[in-house]
């Protein structure tokens, strides 16, 4: 470690403390009724569950555009500043955020604030989390591989974290099940379904056609989402990753229907390493849009090990999963709460050829025939609780102090 970082690095400890000492002086005095901090990301976009409370709350009581704020990394605030002007947006571990975070009524969030941060003992935390879990999770990992950190002090820290929020979103109940024991959570559920997908309950044809429009112009074919898991061991060296696709881009477009185009959406950290020089009419890679546009303007899903397999699956639109990589996957790295291979809605395939195969059948049905009834148990398993009113119940806890879930 050189002079300049070492001292980068106890600058930058010498104002966290500042901050902590600051905070701890401003969570003894009053909250400041109807002021709502909403987070997603840790501060890296204004999206996901968050965004979508936060837009009811407006939708509901405009007066809330000047008490709710959303909490943003500095680096991202001028970018999302532009983006989102109509949004009052604050930068994290700021003098004037830790104001905010200590005098509000409600925080709603969607990961966890590292557990060295307080917040005002009148402070009521929303939890929203972020997906379905499909791979081992907090406390249910059995071996934790982070340099610094045992997997008991691990463990620990998603227990206290989740020991301080007031209520914890599940959007079914065998996620209800999992977040009992991978957080040990025991305060109150909300049973509602996931807010960010309201929209895919709510968003009419003619809605889904414009937003086509919008995001890929004038397509003449079907829209296919390759969407895969983040991967664990991604990493070539600190901050360079890499990302391999599994299937050739040329024989793809041989066995699928004419004028389909492909949607690419990768984990933001590889979205520079993927190459589609001589697709770019008919590729399209998109790693900061909303993925429930995505969702809504798809005809195909292809994943593998995604939570997105979850969410789509409220369309009741095909999916296929390629799973190039699965013993590894499966037994290496995280591992997985339920049966994969016999539950998951869709064909499994593990090599290219087995890829294009199926492809070819959803060319020629439009679906892929034999997993309807599967399907419809993983639609019953999954989003039995989604209905697109998820954010309206939550803007009743913030409004009204009312929990009106299942």
């Amino acid at each position: 470690m050189t002079r300049s970082h070492s001292l980068i690095q106890s600058l930058k400890l010498v104002a966290r403390y500042g901050l902590i000492v600051l905070n701890d002086g401003l969570i003894c005095l009053p909250i400041k009724r109807r002021q709502v901090m909403f987070e997603s990301f840790n501060g890296k976009d204004v999206n996901d569950n968050p965004a979508a409370i936060y837009r009811e709350l407006i939708r509901e009581d405009p007066a809330y555009q000047k008490t709710a704020y959303f909490s943003v990394k500095p680096r991202e605030y001028a970018d999302l500043k532009a983006k989102y002007p109509e949004i009052q947006l604050v930068k994290r571990f700021t003098p004037r955020w830790v104001y905010l975070m200590a005098r509000a009524e409600f925080w709603v969030l969607n990961s966890r604030l590292p557990n060295w941060w307080k917040a005002n003992r009148k402070t009521t935390t929303i939890q929203t989390w972020h997906g379905t879990p499909l791979k081992k999770l907090g406390a249910d990992i059995t071996h934790v591989a982070i340099p610094g950190t045992s997997t008991a002090d691990y463990h620990q820290q998603f227990k206290t974290a989740a020991s301080r929020w007031t209520y914890l979103i599940a959007p079914n109940r065998y996620s209800r099940d999992i977040f009992k024991s991978a957080f040990g959570f025991k305060n109150q559920f909300l049973s509602i379904g996931y807010p960010r997908n309201d929209v895919l309950y709510t968003t009419d044809a003619a809605e889904q056609r414009a937003l086509r429009q919008r995001l890929l112009g004038p397509v003449s074919g079907p829209v296919v989402t390759y969407a895969p898991t983040w991967r664990d061991d991604m990493a070539v060296r600190p901050g360079v990753y890499r990302f391999d696709l599994p299937f050739d881009l040329a024989t793809f477009f041989d066995h699928v229907p004419a004028g389909t185009h492909l949607i690419i959406r990768p984990h933001y950290l590889v979205k520079d390493a993927i190459d589609i020089r001589g697709f770019e009419d008919r590729v399209t890679v998109l790693a900061e849009t909303d993925i429930a546009q995505l969702y809504l303007i798809s005809d195909l899903l292809i994943t593998d090990y995604s939570s997105v397999m979850f969410d789509f699956a409220n369309l009741k639109r095909p999916e296929l999963f390629f799973a190039y990589d699965l013993a590894h996957y499966r037994d290496q790295l995280r591992g997985f709460y339920f049966d994969y291979e016999r539950e998951i809605p869709g064909p499994l395939v593990t090599t290219a050829t087995a890829f294009y195969q199926q492809l070819d059948h959803w060319r020629r049905d439009g679906e892929f025939v034999g997993y309807q009834e599967r399907q419809a148990a993983f639609y019953h398993k999954f989003c039995d609780w989604e209905d697109g009113t998820a954010s309206q119940r939550v803007v009743q806890v913030i409004r009204h102090g009312k929990d009106e879930t299942k």
